[in-house]
């Protein structure tokens, strides 16, 4: 059933990037002082915020596994983390490639720009810490209080370019963000259509780590048996 759930998730989320593609081509008008260059923004927005939404999934996954000591939790929180260093990178190579049409280089220590690079890094390192030759148990609990600590770097990544001097575009500001009503909707659409290739990644990463856990468990209770 949760197999099913996914493969439908999918088959929604290439339709809906299907229109997304008619929408940033066609029906979004060209921006005037950046041309095509400024297409990379229905790309690089949905990025940026389902990758915060995925070290979330790792914040509130952790919080969960801590309480209950269920390994789906742990598996999910494996999960959210790969899907969401995935889309941290990409946001952050889009944006680069945006950047140097934009101010001239490909990079600038730009706070916004400076926090998510942190953030990968953390995140990084999180991944590599569940790669350790540790009891399953011991090395679940040490990736959930890590999860739950390498979190606080997210809502910064959020805030930085409103706490601190930043060139980096407050995309919906309140005095509307300088975005065509065309664009804007285009915009929410993509974000939308992510949202659902996002939820079907992440489903399908955390099945894939509970299958493998099971088969890990069948095999050592059969050399248990045979030993």
């Amino acid at each position: 059933m949760r197999g099913s759930w996914t493969m439908v998730c999918a088959l929604l989320a290439a339709l809906a990037l299907g229109v997304c593609q008619w929408l940033v081509y066609v029906y979004a008008p060209v921006e005037r002082s950046m041309g095509l260059v400024q297409k990379i923004f229905y790309l690089h927005l949905p990025l940026a915020w389902w990758g915060l939404a995925s070290f979330f999934v790792v914040f509130a996954a952790s919080i969960a596994y801590l309480r209950s000591r269920r390994p789906w939790w742990d598996q999910l929180a494996r999960a959210g983390a790969e899907v969401g260093l995935l889309l941290a990178i990409l946001a952050l190579v889009s944006g680069a490639v945006w950047a140097r049409h934009s101010w001239g280089v490909w990079w600038t220590w730009d706070p916004r720009l400076t926090t998510t690079l942190v953030m990968c890094f953390v995140y990084a390192g999180y991944l590599a810490l569940r790669g350790l030759e540790l009891p399953e148990q011991r090395k679940g609990t040490i990736c959930a209080v890590v999860g739950i600590v390498a979190f606080l770097d997210v809502p910064l990544v959020f805030v930085s370019a409103r706490l601190w001097r930043s060139i980096h575009p407050a995309v919906f500001a309140a005095e509307g963000g300088g975005l065509e009503p065309e664009m804007r909707l285009t915009a929410l659409v993509c974000v939308a259509s992510f949202g659902l290739l996002w939820l079907a990644l992440t489903a399908l990463r955390a099945r894939q780590l509970a299958v493998a856990a099971h088969i890990a468990h069948l095999l050592m209770s059969r050399h248990e048996q045979d030993a």
